[in-house]
C-alpha cells in the first residue's frame, strides 16, 4: 500500500493529541497527533473532536508549518 493510502486506513483511537504550538490563544485551537500506524500527522479542531481529522504526510505538514512561519501561504487563504 502507498503512504497516501496508509494515512486514511490508520486508526486514530490510540493517537496522542496535543495542541499545536502554532495555535493562537483566542480559543481557535487545533490539535495534532502523530499517526500511530501510518507515516503522517492528523489534525483536528479541538472544539469538535467528534469530526473527522485531516490527515497529511510529514512532508506536507512540514511544508505547511514552514509557510506559516515564513508568512508565504498562498492560494486563496485570507
Amino acid at each position: 500500500m502507498n503512504d497516501s493510502a496508509d494515512l486514511y486506513t490508520g486508526d486514530l483511537a490510540s493517537a496522542t493529541w496535543r495542541k499545536s504550538s502554532y495555535t493562537a490563544n483566542n480559543g481557535n485551537c487545533v490539535e495534532v497527533a502523530d499517526m500511530p500506524n501510518a507515516p503522517g500527522i492528523a489534525v483536528r479542531d479541538s472544539k469538535n473532536t467528534h469530526l473527522p481529522a485531516a490527515r497529511v504526510s510529514h512532508a506536507a505538514w512540514s511544508a505547511f508549518l514552514a509557510a506559516v512561519v515564513d508568512d508565504t501561504l498562498s492560494g486563496g487563504f485570507g
